[in-house]
């Protein structure tokens, strides 16, 4: 029986520590520096409203992957949600993602899909040349004045540095639809579980095999007691930032208490630079099965990731890409070491790519002559 450790208790790790112990019938050890499971996705149930908190921001379950649909379900109800957001500008309130009546009202036309199409071409103007970053893809895509209204300052905000400084991948993850369809995401399935995620996850470290430590950080003394590691953390700190930090924006939150409902949406983004904050989110409406008097929102700023803030999102500016690569490099000659999770790979991961990931590293590890 293999002794494996997995430092960190979110979804990566958790997945990862269930298929090892239970397909390998490894002994799992689970550490997480903090006192809850559940990582970044952790719920937990407000004493005064009762609502059901998403303690580190919004986690709206979506995925196009069977496979990891049925997965989820094997831990957790799923209550149905829809994500529509909302931006409110100084032109008004809009629906987001951008659709057909996003570009009928802010231009006050009926333009059908067909015309809406011709028409954001005509804004976008004819190039024949490849967007090189994200204002470029915006701007080709959408035309200026919905750049400007819906993503420059937004942007700006959210990453900390000029639109045109990342690359054009980042908007084409944006979707933009010639239709009245306002569902953020197009993934066949979509909600969030009734008992929260980090229900969810207690009960996928639920197994005689698996041992969880709270409260307790990695020291890299724990490796010689193990037969392999699994990293979640960030990679530059598990190598003490030797090659230097690697870039992060991190997210602070201001909470808002009111009776009823506060602003009648789950999330409401402000893309304007003169609001401080990105968005608000409203988080009795990620829960539309329970009813609750109360309500619980919060203002949500970005910033950049201190030396004590806890990394969010991977900036992966080209500067970042490059000390990514020497990090992976120096990780190589750690063959007992496998970085997983968003801030070990330093990529961007939705919950449902996680699991995936996860599932992935267990498959690969399983083939390997000395996991058996």
């Amino acid at each position: 029986m293999k002794n494996v450790l997995i430092v960190g208790a979110g979804l990566s790790g958790a997945v990862l520590a269930r298929e090892l112990a239970g397909r390998l019938a490894c002994r799992v050890t689970v550490l997480d520096r903090r006192d809850h499971l559940a990582g970044n996705c952790h719920t937990r149930r407000d004493r005064v409203s009762g609502v059901m908190l998403h303690v580190y921001g919004p986690h709206i379950f979506h995925t196009g992957s069977g496979r990891v649909w049925e997965y989820a379900n094997r831990f957790a109800k799923f209550g149905p949600f829809i994500n529509r957001v909302k931006a409110v500008t100084k032109r008004g309130v809009f629906s987001l993602p951008i659709n057909l009546l996003t570009v009928n009202q802010f231009f006050g036309k009926t333009l059908t899909p067909a015309q809406a199409r011709a028409f954001l071409a005509e804004l976008g103007g004819v190039t024949d040349s490849e967007p090189r970053n994200f204002e470029e893809q915006a701007r080709k895509l959408v035309g200026g004045e919905l750049y400007e209204a819906f993503f420059h300052g937004y942007t700006k905000k959210q990453w900390g540095c000029e639109p045109r400084e990342l690359p054009a991948s980042v908007f084409q993850r944006l979707p933009v639809r010639f239709n009245y369809d306002d569902n953020y995401y197009a993934d066949p399935w979509q909600g969030i579980p009734v008992d929260g995620y980090s229900a969810m996850v207690e009960k996928i470290l639920a197994h005689p095999n698996i041992t969880l430590k709270l409260n307790t950080p990695f020291a890299h003394a724990l490796t010689a007691s193990f037969d392999h590691v699994f990293y979640s953390g960030a990679i530059d700190e598990f190598f003490n930032y030797q090659l230097g930090r690697l870039g992060y924006r991190t997210v602070t939150f201001e909470r808002i208490d009111a009776d009823g409902d506060y602003q009648g949406n789950a999330l409401l983004n402000y893309p304007d630079l003169d609001v401080p904050y990105t968005r608000v989110h409203e988080h009795k409406h990620f829960a539309p099965w329970e009813t609750h008097e109360k309500t619980v929102a919060f203002r949500e700023y970005s910033k950049e990731t201190g030396p004590d803030d806890l990394p969010y999102y991977p900036k992966n500016l080209a500067a970042d890409q490059a000390l990514h690569r020497q990090y992976v490099a120096l990780a190589k000659t750690r063959p007992e070491v496998t970085f997983i999770g968003r801030l070990g790979t330093y990529r961007y991961l939705d919950m449902d790519t996680t699991i995936d990931a996860a599932l992935t590293v267990a498959d690969e590890f399983a083939r390997q002559p000395a996991a058996r």
